[in-house]
């Protein structure tokens, strides 16, 4: 095979993927309707949260004074969750519609098909994190960390959905249907609830403490409050990141696994 058929093939691959998460964007502006769920859920977990849990900041340990500083990146990973299964979503409906038995025609790897997905879906997640952060802001938000610590939260958001996403899609391709979506928001919230969103993992005990404890999306969320709270550390950092690739490359392998067996 010639460096020429490899980097058309390459390119190829690239176009196909940027088409498909440009009709994604384009989908949103489209239906803006699609983004109530993404941004509006967010946002209310914000106001609910940092009024319910506002006391707890006075206690010695809590890790802040300023309940939004706490609250604020775990609501911005709960709109990453809505933005990745929203991503999925639109594949499940696109092979309800049969649009997407086109794209399995599609010559080379389906591969792209799977990326362009995941793109859209990190991309998609800068709307409720922005969302967020606004609505913080006006509620007293601030920012220790400066602008790494923002874009920390970005990092985190934006592999959170690219982890839903694949999550999703490898339901999709395997039950073909848009109603099968419920499934993984239903892991989102478990799994969000099970970490240490509301709460410092010292305030949690018997078994919700080892949940906590050996949920990975606990060291995703350190990572993405990091700059909240204090300081950005390293070694609040890598655990983050090491876990985002991990879940990454395992959502990734069954996702690519159940698209390649999904016959047209």
């Amino acid at each position: 095979m010639s460096t020429a058929t490899v980097a058309t093939g390459a390119g190829h691959g690239l176009n196909v993927s940027l088409a498909i998460c440009v009709r994604g964007m384009q989908r949103l502006r489209a239906r803006p309707v699609l983004l109530i769920p993404t941004v509006v859920m967010p946002v209310f977990f914000v106001v609910s949260f940092t009024g319910a849990f506002s006391s707890l900041t006075r206690i010695e340990g809590y890790g802040t004074s300023n309940i939004f500083n706490w609250m604020a990146p775990y609501a911005a990973l709960q709109g990453a969750v809505f933005a990745g299964v929203g991503g999925a979503m639109s594949a499940a409906d696109d092979i309800e519609n049969g649009f997407f038995d086109r794209l399995l025609l599609t010559p080379g790897s389906r591969l792209p098909i799977l990326v362009g997905t995941i793109g859209y879906s990190a991309v998609r997640s800068f709307i409720p994190t922005t969302g967020v952060l606004v609505v913080a802001a006006l509620g007293g938000l601030e920012l220790p960390g400066g602008v790494p610590g923002l874009v920390s939260l970005y990092v985190a958001t934006a592999g959170m959905a690219v982890v839903f996403c694949l999550m999703g899609l490898t339901v999709a391709y395997r039950l073909r249907s848009l109603r099968s979506m419920m499934i993984v928001q239903v892991i989102g919230f478990s799994s969000m609830f099970l970490s240490i969103g509301q709460v410092p993992i010292d305030f949690l005990d018997g078994w919700l403490h080892d949940a906590a404890r050996l949920n990975p999306l606990t060291n995703v969320l350190r990572l993405s409050r990091q700059g909240f709270v204090g300081e950005m550390s390293w070694d609040l950092t890598w655990p983050g990141l090491v876990a985002l690739l991990a879940m990454t490359v395992v959502g990734g392998l069954a996702a690519l696994r159940a698209l390649t067996r999904l016959a047209p």
